[in-house]
């Protein structure tokens, strides 16, 4: 505390501690804020574990089932731990049903073992007359045709609709600390939740429109618009007003060509630019890329993930990509930090058993501050360099173990820094046995700033997240610490008693790496231990119908000696938390 007090004298010891408090709760909240239960959405973004195509009524030619079969994967351009995107996927197979052999393509999803997506496509043949088909609402004006709104040829244009209603609740928010815990948190309006029991409701309803046409045999533009409007009502994390909100989520155009030879081998050239998702990853560096909750209401339910202005190239040879992409996140007003980052990432398949993975990021302007005792820096100039790979050397779907890692190394062109961050994954997948669990431990590292160095060595999670199996690490515990100054250990348990319905429970160990965690939560800038405390919680996921999803979570959370010390005198309480979702979507 000392070295913070001897950067001015004009100020007196109490002046600056509470200069120097609220400069950095201002600018520490900003991490959390687009935090919710992630993508309501199970399967949109998530990687794919196994692509299966099926013909409903084979011909007695196998030779031409495999042909077809074949056509509908060179359609799909969907590969093993490659990223799901439903719109992606479904402009494919309307390429494939131009084929007059084939008169209906269905999708059918399913929860992946490791926590991915299972990929199954259903082909009906038809009489191959080779007539065209002109099929969706514009021509038939039949609801049955949702959301296919249109399909000739390669032009084809759908709907998006979903619509979502959540119920949240906590007992003992904060550690029924508010005040300790969200002292400058500048989304703070009225009474927060906090000591006792607390709950609130919010939704949001998505509407938009998506299409794609040749402009050539061998050139296609495609393109989405849509909006979301929200609301919530009650007691929630940081505020009890009532809001709404209504604005614009996806504004893209983009084009796509390439080729295919005879011999197999694809090449495939994309570009687009304009308001949309991005990525890296299982969401290590990259998943948030738009916030949520504030003015815009929906906190929990998440509902927004489109940057600003998202501007990407890619160039893909056979499994093998490389992208370079812009990206300029949409943050709420309040916290904007005006990041923008340049970055290329590179992903590839060398064997059908490991995917690896790099990226190098630059952030060329942000206003986003970095604390220590002693300076004050800013993120602009940050330089991001990380691995990750994947091994997996059973077929997907079968009984086996499992390696992850990612490793990340932070330094910055306009002052010393050296922060690392990385994690390890092992697991087993035991698919004999009843609701075919899947076991897996991870152990995470973010790296804490040593106040007895020159350099900067806290790590920047920039906008790391995506949901509590992905980096939102611990339901309630996410919500004080971030991943940085963090060690996490995670054991995992994934229990798939039918094919759409999903238990995941989960424990949870957090400690610190640091006792300086300036950038942290205010309250916890200093701590006496590095024992942060540990969470347990379950998750569970179940389809009704196509169209129905549920979702719901308990979880309780124990502060330790590091939370408990920081709040003294007064004594935090155990975190617990529920939430119920139901969501409908064509």
């Amino acid at each position: 505390m000392r070295g913070i007090l001897r950067q001015s004298s004009k100020y007196s010891y109490r002046k600056t501690f509470v200069i120097m408090y609220f400069v950095v709760g201002f600018f520490s909240f900003h991490g959390l804020l687009a935090q919710g239960i992630g993508n309501t959405d199970p399967y949109e973004d998530k990687r794919i574990e196994k692509v299966t195509i099926e013909i409903t009524n084979p011909s007695q030619d196998i030779a031409l089932n495999e042909r077809l079969i074949d056509k509908v994967r060179q359609n799909l351009k969907i590969f093993p731990d490659k990223r799901f995107l439903n719109t992606q996927v479904d402009f494919a197979l309307s390429q494939s049903r131009q084929d007059s052999r084939i008169s209906e393509t269905k999708l059918d999803l399913a929860f992946g073992p490791t926590g991915g997506v299972l990929v199954t496509i259903y082909l009906t043949l038809g009489d191959g007359i080779g007539k065209s088909v002109v099929n969706g609402f514009f021509k038939s004006g039949k609801i049955s045709e949702l959301p296919k709104l249109y399909n000739k040829g390669n032009t084809f244009i759908r709907l998006k609709l979903e619509a979502l209603a959540i119920h949240y609740s906590n007992t003992n928010a904060w550690y029924a600390q508010p005040d300790a815990l969200l002292n400058g948190n500048p989304l703070v309006e009225g009474t927060p939740a906090g000591n006792g029991y607390d709950d609130w409701v919010e939704g949001f309803a998505h509407l938009g429109i998506y299409g794609i046409t040749p402009i050539t045999d061998n050139f296609l533009i495609y393109g989405g618009v849509s909006a979301i409007v929200s609301g919530s009502k009650g007691e929630e994390l940081f505020t009890n007003k009532t809001r709404g909100y209504l604005g614009i989520e996806d504004a893209y155009i983009g084009f796509v060509t390439g080729k295919t030879w005879e011999n197999g081998h694809r090449l495939a050239a994309n570009i687009s630019v304009g308001r949309q998702r991005y990525t890296i990853g299982n969401g290590f560096l990259i998943a948030n890329t738009s916030s949520n909750g504030g003015s815009k209401a929906a906190l929990q339910s998440n509902p927004r993930w489109s940057a600003d202005l998202l501007a990407r190239a890619s160039i893909k040879y056979d499994n093998t990509s490389l992208e370079f992409f812009y990206l300029d996140p949409d943050e709420l007003p309040i916290v904007d930090s005006k990041t923008k980052i340049l970055g290329l990432n590179v992903e590839a398949l060398p064997t059908a058993s490991i995917s690896v993975g790099g990226s190098v990021l630059a952030v060329q302007k942000s206003e986003y501050g970095y604390f220590t005792t002693k300076k004050t820096y800013s993120r602009e100039g940050l330089r991001v360099f990380d691995a990750r790979f994947r091994w997996q050397p059973k077929l997907k779907g079968q009984s086996g173990i499992f390696i992850a890692g990612e490793a990340g190394l932070q330094t910055n062109v306009n002052f010393p820094m050296r922060a690392h961050g990385y994690f390890g994954e092992v697991g087993y997948n035991f698919s004999k046995f009843p609701w075919k669990p899947t076991i897996s431990y991870r152990y995470a590292s973010f790296t804490g700033d040593d106040g007895n160095t020159d350099r900067f060595e806290r790590w920047d999670p920039l906008y790391s997240g995506g949901n509590g199996e992905q980096w939102v690490q611990g339901i309630n515990h996410f919500k004080v610490v971030q991943n940085s100054n963090a060690i996490m250990h995670r054991l995992q348990i994934r229990l798939r008693p039918r094919s759409k319905l999903e238990l995941v429970p989960q424990i949870w160990f957090f400690k610190a790496d640091s006792k300086t965690n300036l950038g942290g939560n205010p309250a916890l800038s200093f701590i006496e231990s590095k024992d942060y405390g540990f969470e347990t919680n379950l998750t569970f996921k179940v389809f009704l119908s196509r169209k129905i999803f549920i979702q719901g979570h308990v979880a309780a959370t124990f502060p330790g000696d590091a939370v408990a010390t920081a709040l003294s005198p007064e004594i935090p309480k155990n975190w617990w938390s529920t939430m119920l979702f139901m969501r409908y979507a064509l």
